[in-house]
Parts: structure tokens; C-alpha cells; sequence
């Protein structure tokens, strides 16, 4: 299969950077390369907005916020190829048809952000569709889909599976601010609602779990059913 990735910038750098779950990732998706053609796409997580919020203050725009956020997911790209190792290109491809290439080379391909405006998650979905993958993982610190923030609701409920277009209702009024992304961005809902790319969410924290959704097997997360 071809899969693309999106790991959350938090989860490899959730305070300080976290190199044992790196090295646990990196040698995963090592494994998953065995059998599989993989891309992943690496947040920029708390490292962007540590950055971005000060730059808010000395009155930057979102466009230079953005590039901020950008510079930090590559950041987190070059250091995950760095454990991932010959696999893995060590520059972070800056525009799809790059990736597409290296790609193609069988390199395991780990990028970052690619232009202001674009979330991390819009750019995963964004290459899922470029090189036709079979299967979009967007793995960050929550284990699926829920009908309202677990963080601050004890009574929120996790879908199973939700339609691609309840999918993008939910999510349409969120910020598009740099930095700001929540569950996922309306950019990324759309690119899935239209690519019809097989789409699931999962806690990338949990790596047993993530092997599992993309082998098929019994797994924790939320189907997005959008056709595919």
C-alpha cells in the first residue's frame, strides 16, 4: 500500500523532544517500509507555537506566523529522518512533485509544511491525493474523532466511523489563525472529502495501535467514511 502519515508535531516534541518515542517511530515506520510505501508529514506542534505567539506580539502577520509554523514542522521532519536514517531523505521536500519523486526512488519520505495557509493535516491529505495513497493516517494526541473536546467534556463520545461530510461540518469554524489548528483543519476535510482518500484517526502516542490501523487489523480510532 502507499500511506501517508501526519504525526502531530506535539507528540514527537511534547515538551522538550521526546527521543525515545522517536526512535520507537522511526523504527516503525522502518518496519512499515518493508511492506509498505510511506510518507509522513510532521507538525510543527508546541516548537511553532512557542515561536508564533511572540511573534504575534511584536505585531507579525499570519503569513509570517505561518512561515514560522513552517521552519518548526521541517525542524521536526529533519530530526525524525535523522532516527529514521539511509531510509529516509534527510531535506524535507518542499513541494509535492519532490516528495512524489523521492517517493518513487522508494525513499521513506518525511516532510513538513509546504506553503502559509496550508496545516500540516491539509498538506498530508494534499499528498495523499497527489500520489494516489491507499491509506491517510492522521495520528495526534487523541484517539479519534469526538462529538465534542474529550480535554473538557468527561461525557464526550468517540465515533467509530464518521461521514467525510459531518466531518467538515464540524470542523468549518474553526481558526485558520498560524498555529491554531485544532482537530483538523476545514483544508484537510475538504482535500479528504474530495480525494475520497481512506482516511482514519488515530493516538499516534500509541504505536502498537497505528501499526494496527494501517495492517487492517482490530484497532482504537475513528474511520472517516467519505467513498473511498
Amino acid at each position: 500500500m502507499k500511506v501517508v502519515i501526519s504525526v502531530g508535531g506535539s507528540i514527537l516534541v511534547p515538551s522538550d523532544i521526546d527521543t525515545a518515542y522517536i526512535k520507537d517511530f522511526a523504527k516503525l515506520a522502518n518496519e512499515l517500509s518493508n511492506k509498505h510505501k510511506i510518507a509522513i508529514v510532521t507538525g510543527g506542534g508546541r516548537t511553532a507555537r512557542k515561536y508564533i505567539s511572540p511573534a504575534r506580539e511584536f505585531g507579525a502577520s499570519e503569513i509570517f506566523c505561518d512561515m514560522i509554523g513552517i521552519s518548526a514542522t521541517r525542524l521536526n521532519a529533519r530530526l525524525l529522518s535523522a532516527a529514521i536514517g539511509d531510509k529516509a531523505n534527510m531535506e524535507p521536500p518542499r513541494e509535492f512533485m519532490t516528495a512524489m519523486k523521492a517517493f518513487d526512488f522508494g525513499k521513506l519520505v518525511v516532510m513538513g509544511g509546504t506553503h502559509p495557509g496550508h496545516s500540516t493535516d491539509a498538506v498530508s491529505a494534499l499528498l495523499a491525493e497527489y500520489v494516489g495513497a491507499d491509506l491517510l493516517i492522521n495520528a495526534s494526541d487523541v484517539d479519534g474523532i469526538y462529538d465534542k473536546d474529550p480535554g473538557k467534556h468527561k461525557d464526550a463520545k468517540r465515533y467509530e466511523r464518521i461521514p467525510i461530510d459531518k466531518l467538515v461540518d464540524m470542523v468549518k469554524s474553526y481558526s485558520a489563525g498560524a498555529g491554531k489548528y485544532e482537530l483538523v483543519d476545514i483544508l484537510a476535510a475538504k482535500i479528504i472529502q474530495r480525494s475520497k482518500t481512506r482516511t482514519i484517526f488515530v493516538n499516534g502516542r500509541d504505536l502498537k495501535n497505528l501499526k494496527n490501523a494501517i495492517e487492517g487489523k482490530k484497532f482504537t480510532g475513528t474511520v472517516v467514511e467519505n467513498g473511498g
